[in-house]
């Protein structure tokens, strides 16, 4: 349970604040036959008999649906001030698109109205948000806009077809914004000057090495995962250098690493990972540096051979965007929500398959899906191609029963993003999925097509502040 202080300050959004807790609290009923009761004759008054709005019942679909979800403002004697519901719109619960609806506030609740809709509305802001909302609306009646845009929603537009004045509000969510902000946007201030190697592969996790066809890519493992899950570690440390390789279309030669542990044990854990992943990458370990005594850390550089290598930043507007990806496998024991693994259980076959899918396939532009997640990672790609994109959120391939949300915010195993022309085939990747999602545009930042044919902002600008890649052309150098 909640007060309704506390799922204002929760959301830290730019709604008002509550100076004194007024005597209720906001808490679920759609599992609590009296509150639901008493819920509906609230609304039956409201929209029934005083507004009109309904001839004799305001009920519908979404009353008693596995995934509403309904909030009440109790008091503190039980009886219930005000209610909301909130519902997956769509015939897809896990696409992220959800719905405020039936916001009623009961004469019993007395000068304590506005901040009983206040709390009833933030807090289904939070539940939204918490279930994997990526679009948030309501219908709100025309009355009611201003006090709808004081909570920080915004109005995109009137409403036809109801029998009174409403406009579809919607609430900002900003989960791909704070993700790129946590993982990538410090990296263009942070980076500048430093790279050597000339602007012709900015956006790129690896680059060609000058005077060879040899292409060289690194990563550090999260220190934390290397001290709780050190086997894990060593496989992702691989994995991820394998995957970088193969985005810029590089055949594997074989990595370096630099390992630190508190001891030995520690130690052999890591190495236990990393010749694990060596032999199913075909990345093996040439050489190293290991230090014993101090906290754990790991990371790897791996190199591979490429002839021409496949940019990031190679796209132009126009360009199908397309994303492929192994959806076989689970969320990885402890990291739910965040490491989708599914090479673990594949056959080194079928891990080559997908690895040197991007070199046998030549895309105009190739990146690996990272910690970004899938939109983070096609605003890299977008912003290494000077575009922007657009995504179609109901086309992009996610297992069965994984919320889009999830999906598109964590690091899917095997997933990588191409830009390339229309009549392109699809990459040969043995048994990943591939399918168009979008496609790049003149920009800015990342936008998502929804079946309604509505489009959210994602991202609204650059992801890295790296800038474009290679000349005026697009094409690196």
């Amino acid at each position: 349970m909640a007060s309704a202080t506390d799922v204002i300050q929760r959301l830290g959004g730019p709604g008002p604040r509550v100076a004194d807790p007024p005597a209720f609290l906001i808490v679920p009923a759609q599992e609590d036959p009296a509150r639901l009761s008493a819920y509906a004759a609230l609304r039956r008054r409201a929209f029934v008999e005083e507004q009109g709005l309904f001839a004799r019942d305001d009920s519908d679909e979404h009353d008693g649906a596995a995934h509403t979800v309904v909030l009440v403002a109790a008091a503190a004697d039980g009886a219930v001030l005000g209610g909301v519901r909130l519902h997956p719109e769509g015939d897809d619960a896990g696409l992220g698109w959800w719905r405020g609806s039936r916001l009623v506030v009961g004469v019993d609740a007395g000068s304590a109205r506005g901040r009983v809709a206040c709390a009833l509305v933030t807090a289904a802001c939070v539940a939204a948000v918490d279930r994997g909302a990526l679009r948030f609306d309501a219908h709100a009646q025309q009355d009611h806009v201003a006090f709808f845009e004081r909570l920080g929603w915004h109005r995109v537009r009137a409403l036809a077809g109801t029998p009174t004045a409403h406009a579809l509000m919607r609430w900002p969510v900003d989960r791909f914004a704070a993700l790129a902000a946590a993982t990538k946007s410090a990296l263009g201030p942070l980076l500048a000057g430093l790279v050597a190697s000339g602007d012709g592969w900015r956006g790129d996790d690896g680059v060609p090495v000058p005077g060879s066809d040899l292409v060289a890519a690194t990563d550090a493992i999260l220190p934390a995962m290397v001290e709780r899950d050190p086997e894990w570690a060593g496989w992702c440390g691989m994995l991820v250098t394998a995957h970088d390789l193969s985005a810029m279309g590089a055949a594997p030669i074989g990595a370096m690493d630099t390992l630190g542990a508190v001891d030995a044990a520690h130690a052999e854990r890591i190495v236990r990972g990393l010749r694990s992943g060596a032999e199913a990458f075909d990345l093996p370990v040439l050489g190293g540096h290991t230090t014993l005594g101090v906290p754990g850390s790991l990371g790897v550089t791996g190199f591979g051979h490429a002839q021409r290598p496949v940019p990031a930043g190679g796209g132009v507007a126009g360009d199908v965007l397309s994303l492929t990806a192994d959806l076989a496998g689970g969320w990885r024991p402890g990291y739910r929500g965040r490491q989708w693994d599914s090479t673990s259980g594949r056959s080194r076959e079928e891990l080559r398959a997908m690895l040197g899918a991007v070199g046998a396939a030549r895309p105009r532009a190739a990146k690996d899906v990272s910690m970004a997640g899938v939109v983070g990672t096609a605003g890299m790609l977008a912003e290494a191609s000077g575009c922007g994109a657009e995504l179609d959120v109901a086309a992009l391939p996610r297992p069965s029963g994984v919320d889009a949300g999830d999906w598109m915010t964590c690091f899917p195993g095997f997933g990588m993003l191409t830009a390339d022309r229309e009549d392109a085939p699809p990459l040969p990747a043995g048994p990943a999925v591939g399918a168009r999602i979008g496609r790049l545009d003149a920009g800015p930042g990342i936008r998502l097509r929804w079946p309604d044919g509505d489009v959210t902002a994602a991202l609204e600008g650059p992801v890295t502040g790296l800038g474009r890649a290679g000349g005026d052309d697009g094409v690196p150098g």
